[in-house]
């Protein structure tokens, strides 16, 4: 138990170096090709204006409300069953 500190600060201080690499070669992208990096964006923002993400969201969600039920009774039928394994030693 000692050790999940050091590894949850481990992987925060790899993934913030490796964000700051990815912010640093993007930032000199941008400075060396702007024109090509603003119609880059332009086209991200356009593709992503017209994905349906709401649909996509509310469906997700749906799916997910869907499957809690199952994943709750499966977890109480374990507890049960782990319940009754206890009661026989």
């Amino acid at each position: 138990m000692d050790h999940e500190p050091d590894i949850a600060q481990r992987t925060l201080h790899y993934t913030k170096d490796h964000f700051d690499d990815v912010l640093q070669q993007t930032e000199e992208y941008v400075r060396e090709n702007p024109t090509r990096a603003v119609g880059l964006a332009l086209l991200i923002g356009f593709i992503l204006n017209r994905l349906p993400l709401g649909r996509i969201l509310s469906g997700l969600i749906r799916l997910l409300f869907m499957a809690f039920k199952p994943a709750v009774l499966a977890y109480g039928a374990t507890k049960l069953y782990q319940a009754a394994q206890a009661d026989e030693l």
